[in-house]
């Protein structure tokens, strides 16, 4: 089965870091426009961060500075490193292709940021 498979959340104080892998497991695929999103408790699913073809970076408003989103395509890898989390950034992080023909969305990680 082909799809994202997210790691590295976890539980961390107000103003800590972390950084989230995603790696697109499968043959014959590659990252398509890959982005971040996240979904918190009685909120909808909302994109953090994407990597547009040609290279071009946008973030959400709310994390710009604090967030950065990265890739390796030779591993299939795209990664996202949180600075200065506060408890708003409390969600579950998923990764998708935004381009092509599916997005293979994986199970998410959860985090927690709490003092």
């Amino acid at each position: 089965q082909v799809r994202f498979v997210e790691s590295g959340g976890g539980l961390v104080q107000p103003g800590g870091s972390l950084i989230l892998s995603c790696t697109l497991s499968g043959s014959g695929v590659s990252l398509d426009e890959p982005a971040w999103f996240r979904q918190a408790p009685a909120y909808g699913r909302e994109r953090v961060a994407i990597i547009h073809n040609g290279g071009t970076i946008d973030y959400k408003d709310s994390v710009k500075g604090r967030f950065t989103i990265s890739k390796d395509n030779a591993k299939n890898t795209v990664y996202l490193q949180m600075n200065n989390l506060t408890p708003e950034d409390t969600a579950v992080y998923y990764c998708a292709n935004m381009a092509g023909p599916l997005a293979y969305w994986g199970q998410g990680t959860q985090v927690t940021v709490s003092s």
